[in-house]
């Protein structure tokens, strides 16, 4: 889910052999070298690919079916022991929710002090664990989060970004079924898993219910796909549940039968809609499904869409420029989080962590280590294929496709520095979805990304 600091170093005869440079006095340009406006269009670089599809839904189900059989930071919420023992429930509650042992401080430059934390502690509710401790199981109505200790407060490091809040840990979104495990004391959090994650969720987000009606809602085969970055449900004037509830690339949501689907829904006609079953927290919190309408005019695909690398691309830049959210912050997205949706959109699963997701033994993967040379890993750079996902310690890129021999990335990124002409380093930010030529990128003078590369994966 990380990321770390992204420098771009580029040296007179790279430039050279690049891309047209736009010239500085195009202000829209004017700190990012090596791109073009074309190359920051989709079209670009959908000529260089095909629709053949990498994988049938049917390989696309036995890959998820194996990643959760054999990684462990994938799971079915519906699996979830439905019965965990004092040692089980505490060991999940402080694996989320340790105190870290480096400094935190407050927007404000307040130090977080024992006491401070004891707060945080205390409502984590401990005392509340028993010998024996049911499970719930439950859905998300609405985009939610996911944070370290159930609060709201945000924690920063000693560098102050507010853009780094270290209690954010990454998204929900309706439609996600998650197994609860315990409530914080205050009564306003729940400690849920979701499928690759567990943390605090917001307990006003959570809708109780039992496995089969879960099961039945995330199992519909006739289901409407999300695959805009954000599309919202129809505008409705007295039900704020079901009137423009936001949905994100990769959420499905099943379709009304239609010997159910109504004319008229809320006072407007539905011929022009599609019509979902929406999952909504009813008064005592269980789970109420109401339909709602989805414009057919919204970026949306019933079904997934086929696994191609035109897809790929296309899924990538419908976020190029959204602004970057570690852990799905301000309603956007990080890196994992970027990459995650996009390969949502064809039915594939991924863990959460960029470490998660790197070191897995899924797909097909590249490792290097500290014995590999520059030649050993251009040579599987010069092989890369288009959606191919790029690590190094913190952060993921995807592989769009080569200019002049130099291969680009699409990734959701914070910042950018890179060696001028004259020598001198330029620091400054991308924070968002950017297109960047890949091997020029370095973390510092002396060492590129290429040299932190440690796995370039590809999912088949």
């Amino acid at each position: 889910m990380r990321h770390t600091f992204i420098a771009l170093s580029i040296s007179l005869v790279s430039i050279m052999t690049m891309a047209p440079v736009i010239a500085a006095a195009n202000a829209w340009q004017s700190d990012v070298i090596g791109v073009t406006q074309s190359q920051l269009t989709p079209q670009h670089w959908l000529s260089q690919v095909t629709d053949k599809a990498l994988m049938s839904a049917a390989q696309i189900a036995a890959f998820n079916k194996q990643l959760i059989a054999d990684n462990e930071h994938i799971v079915d919420p519906l699996d979830f022991a439905s019965q965990l023992t004092r040692e089980q429930l505490k060991a999940y509650i402080l694996s989320i929710s340790a105190v870290p042992k480096s400094p935190r401080f407050y927007p404000n430059g307040v130090a977080l002090s024992n006491k401070h934390f004891a707060k945080y502690l205390a409502n984590l509710n401990l005392d509340a664990v028993a010998d024996n401790n049911q499970v719930s199981y439950a859905m998300v109505v609405k985009r939610s989060v996911l944070r370290t200790f159930p609060t709201w407060d945000r924690v920063l490091n000693s560098g102050l970004d507010n853009d780094l809040d270290r209690f954010q840990e990454s998204g929900l979104f309706p439609g996600d079924t998650v197994a609860i495990l315990h409530e914080s004391a205050d009564k306003k959090w729940l400690l849920v898993r979701a499928y690759n994650y567990l943390a605090w969720a917001p307990k006003a987000d959570i809708a109780i219910s039992n496995k089969s009606t879960l099961r039945e809602f995330k199992n519909n085969d006739d289901f409407l796909l999300i695959t805009g970055a954000k599309v919202n449900t129809a505008y409705v004037p007295d039900d704020a549940t079901t009137s423009q509830v936001q949905l994100d690339m990769g959420v499905r949501l099943p379709l009304m039968p239609a010997d159910k689907t109504p004319h008229l829904l809320n006072d407007q006609n539905t011929y022009a809609n599609y019509v979902v079953q929406l999952p909504t927290r009813g008064e005592q919190g269980q789970l109420v499904i109401k339909p709602a309408l989805i414009s057919r005019s919204s970026d949306v695909h019933l079904g997934y869409l086929p696994y191609t690398q035109q897809h790929l691309i296309k899924q990538g830049f419908k976020f190029l420029g959204e602004r970057y959210g570690w852990g799905h912050d301000y309603n956007g997205r990080d890196c994992t989080g970027f990459v995650g949706e996009i390969y949502k959109s064809f039915g594939l699963l991924m863990p959460r962590n960029s470490g998660q997701q790197g070191k897995g033994e899924y797909g097909t993967n590249h490792r290097f280590d500290k014995t590999s040379n520059e030649s050993d890993k251009l040579a599987v750079v010069n092989n890369m294929q288009v959606g191919d996902l790029i690590y190094i310690p913190g952060h993921v890129m995807m592989y769009l496709g080569e200019q002049d021999g130099q291969p680009y990335v699409i990734h959701d990124v914070k910042g950018l520095g890179y060696n001028k002409a004259d020598g001198s380093f330029y620091s400054s930010s991308l924070n968002g979805v950017s297109v960047t030529p890949l091997l020029p990128l370095r973390l510092s003078k002396t060492q590129s990304y290429l040299d932190r590369t440690y796995n370039i994966k590809r999912i088949r």
